[in-house]
């Protein structure tokens, strides 16, 4: 059969055309991540190779592989062929892409046995050689010898190329359940699974780099201290004595557990009882009158006051941005996005700003803001969800705080306290914990007065008396979701039980494991006797959801963007231990001559380390069988990942670098010398500065949320093989950095970045391969 020609080697529509590319609005980066003009092919296109092999009578047993030379095969060693993928029932296929200006590859077809030792099949004749995109000569078919020389087995050979942009180029993420589903952008499969070496993919042992892992690890920078999640919560703002000496770390670290520094931080605490009453302003109600608090709890409060004249909503779109009128207030601006907040602009960008601003003109105002509150038995989950959440909406630009209702309760009453203190008939621990859970509502609704916007409150919220006294806090200040944790397999209860013991504060003085173990349990029990599920208000149920597709996720009352995308983060959480590895690509030419954005290809270092990645990942994950490996679709990751064999490799358009528009293919010195008023536009505020055409930090962190939802969703190890800019918002997510420090992140070349991800919160671990 013939072959089907490119789309002209000079260029898009034949010879003699302007090239193809992004041009000023080709994908960008940060320094040395890019494309220079001058060179050829601007703007980063590329031919994108098929070959095809068919045969109608190809045996099961018998799957069609392709080995050669640089860059594509790597060596004649059959061992490292690549495997064709079946693309129908008779049809093989691969793809791959190249410079248009590429070396003469040779190489041939050969069919590897699945029992490896069988030894393999090389195609009879002379070598085949692939210039440009296309093969040379006329495509003759491909001859196999079966059984000596009794058999012979002929396939029909295709080859295609076309040259795309990288834009063009993409496949998106297409699995759904187990199926590989073709692309609509290329009609092929999304994802390519190459067959497993033998040996080593680079000199030397195997076996060298497995007794070695540890020779690689480097601390990291700020490595998180391994801590009770609860800790990380917010400050008990209503227990700290006015001028108190103490400072916020000594408070996360809960460790103002004593009867005398107790005493000492809760003499104020008398100024703070009348908040207890109803916040309501046009309301006389009292919480004693539905039986909740006893009246000498109680006081009086005159609620705080939101700014009037919620008007003049603006969204930052970026440095670039039309210039506001001189006439425009700045605090008016400010007060329609934050009610008070000094900050003239919101952290979110994009179409998350854009939802968020049009929730608050067509809702309430106490829709505009939030408070999850937590519900459900200890030992369920609901702090390390918590966490979660919080990070999550962070990232996102949201501003949220974790209130833990346990940590007030250390604080004001010590956390030597005995399963007695939460029996149901034990009318001073009913008042006492009610009495600190109202003090965290109470802190959270001033820190949304403050211009905070999402509150999650975490405590056990058991019973319909404590919801109803939160929901009477709540109204006229903030929208409640009630979001319980439902966990029913003894196992898991289990783990977190011992968990709960070994690490709460609660039981840090307690030397007899079991004797803490025997009171916790004794706890819980206590809390079981007055449980009552939700079934008011808005809630949301997760029921199992540890265990994956067996549990459930219950939506009640639910409407609004945000909680929307809450519902959606939560649905693809779960507690699965499994690591998650990040990097960048090898070293580009780019990054040698100091440019930003383009598509180059990987320098000699770069196509070192890509060697020494896959001699890692091929020990790290041995016996992973169904971790993945995801790179961008620029080709630096493509040739970084290209080695790496035996695991499904998809590419991901959102993990392309940020698109550095006009500044595409320069230094920054250059940036600076002929744009000095965007380079000092970037210097100032490089998280909300946009490149002309380009993209902003913020514009990278939400096209990179489906990425985190997948991630979150995944039960395997994933690889992520990116870029310095996409992998520095990522990083952020996990180790929980604020959105501002997310430019100046520290994101090495050729050092791998594990983040272990399991119920006991995220732990970092990195390998230096190379310097």
């Amino acid at each position: 059969m013939g072959t089907s020609g490119s789309k002209g080697i000079d260029g898009a529509g034949g010879p003699g055309g302007e090239a193809v590319g992004v041009g000023a609005g080709g994908s960008g980066g940060e320094v040395g991540e890019g494309g220079a003009a001058a060179e050829a092919w601007h703007g980063g296109a590329q031919l994108y190779v098929s070959l095809k092999m068919e045969n109608a009578r190809i045996s099961g047993d018998l799957v069609p592989h392709v080995y050669g030379s640089e860059p594509i095969i790597g060596s004649w060693d059959p061992a490292r062929a690549l495997g064709m993928e079946r693309e129908l029932a008779s049809m093989w296929e691969l793809s791959f892409v190249v410079p248009p200006d590429h070396e003469t590859l040779d190489f041939k077809f050969l069919l590897k046995p699945k029992d490896a030792a069988t030894p393999c099949i090389i195609e009879e004749g002379p070598t085949r050689l692939l210039t440009g995109g296309m093969l040379e000569g006329d495509v003759r078919a491909a001859l196999f010898k079966l059984n000596g020389d009794d058999e012979v087995l002929e396939f029909r050979v295709f080859n295609k190329a076309d040259i795309v942009s990288p834009l063009e180029l993409a496949a998106s993420w297409r699995v759904y359940k187990e199926n590989f589903q073709p692309s609509k952008v290329r009609g092929i499969p999304d994802i390519s699974i190459n067959v497993a070496p033998a040996h080593a993919t680079e000199e030397g042992s195997a076996a060298t780099l497995e007794l070695d892992l540890e020779h690689y690890v480097v601390p990291a920078p700020t490595a998180p201290p391994n801590e009770y999640a609860a800790n990380l919560a917010a400050t008990p703002a209503s227990l700290i004595q006015t001028g108190a000496s103490c400072t916020n770390d000594m408070l996360l670290s809960d460790g103002i557990q004593s009867s005398s520094t107790v005493s000492a931080y809760s003499e104020g605490f008398s100024n703070h009882k009348k908040n207890i009453e109803a916040w309501a302003t046009d309301s006389s109600k009292k919480l004693q009158t539905s039986g909740i608090i006893e009246s000498k709890s109680v006081g009086t409060f005159t609620p705080l006051q939101k700014p009037d004249g919620q008007k003049g909503l603006f969204v930052d779109r970026g440095v670039g941005s039309p210039k506001l009128p001189k006439s425009a207030s700045a605090c008016s601006l400010a007060s329609g996005l934050s009610f008070g907040s000094a900050k003239a602009m919101p952290e979110a960008a994009g179409a998350v700003a854009a939802a968020a601003v049009a929730d608050r003109l067509h809702g309430s105002k106490e829709d505009r803001k939030l408070a999850i509150v937590l519900v459900g038995l200890p030992a369920r989950g609901k702090t390390f969800t918590a966490v979660k959440l919080t990070r999550y909406l962070r990232w996102l630009g949201h501003e949220t705080r974790h209130f833990n209702v346990g940590k007030y309760r250390r604080l004001k009453h010590g956390a030597t306290l005995s399963a007695d203190f939460f029996r149901d008939d034990n009318p001073e621990g009913i008042e006492a914990r009610n009495e600190v859970a109202a003090l965290a509502m109470e802190d959270m609704i001033d820190w949304m007065h403050g211009g905070g916007q999402v509150g999650i409150f975490d405590a056990t919220n058991s019973t319909r008396k404590r919801r109803h006294m939160l929901m009477e806090m709540a109204e006229g200040n903030c929208k409640i979701i009630f979001l319980e944790t439902i966990c029913n397999d003894p196992s898991i209860i289990e783990r977190n039980i011992r968990l709960k013991i070994q690490q709460s504060p609660d039981y840090a003085d307690q030397p007899d494991y079991i004797a803490g173990l025997q009171d916790f349990k004794e706890r819980l029990t206590n809390y079981e006797k007055v449980y009552e599920p939700v079934g008011e208000g808005s809630y949301i149920k997760m029921i199992d959801m540890v265990k994956g597709q067996c549990g459930q996720l219950q939506v009640n009352n639910i409407s609004g963007y945000l909680p929307g995308r809450i519902v959606f983060f939560l649905v693809n959480s779960h507690l699965t231990p499994r690591p998650i590895l990040l990097t960048r690509h090898g070293e580009s030419l780019h990054n040698v001559r100091g440019r930003i954005g383009g598509d180059t290809v990987l320098s000699e270092a770069g196509e070192l380390y890509a060697k020494k990645l896959s001699n890692f990942i091929q020990k790290r994950l041995k016996s992973e069988k169904t971790a993945t490996i995801w790179t961008s679709t620029l080709q630096r990751t493509i040739l970084t990942a290209s080695p790496i064999v035996g695991f499904p490799k998809i590419q991901w358009r959102a993990l392309d670098e940020i698109n550095s528009g006009v500044c595409d293919g320069m230094t920054y010195d250059e940036i600076k010398k002929v744009m000095p008023e965007e380079f000092e536009s970037r210097r100032k505020d490089k998280l909300r500065y946009r490149y002309p055409r380009g993209e902003s930090y913020l514009d990278v962190i939400q096209r990179l949320e489906p990425v985190i939802i997948e991630l979150e969703r995944q039960r395997a190890p994933v690889v992520v093989i990116s870029h310095q800019a996409v992998l520095r918002a990522l990083y952020a997510y996990f180790a929980d950095r604020p959105l501002r420090e997310v430019p100046d992140i520290e994101m090495p070349l050729h050092t791998i970045i594990e983040i272990q991800m399991g119920v006991t919160g995220v732990e970092e671990k990195r390998y230096k391969l190379m310097d």
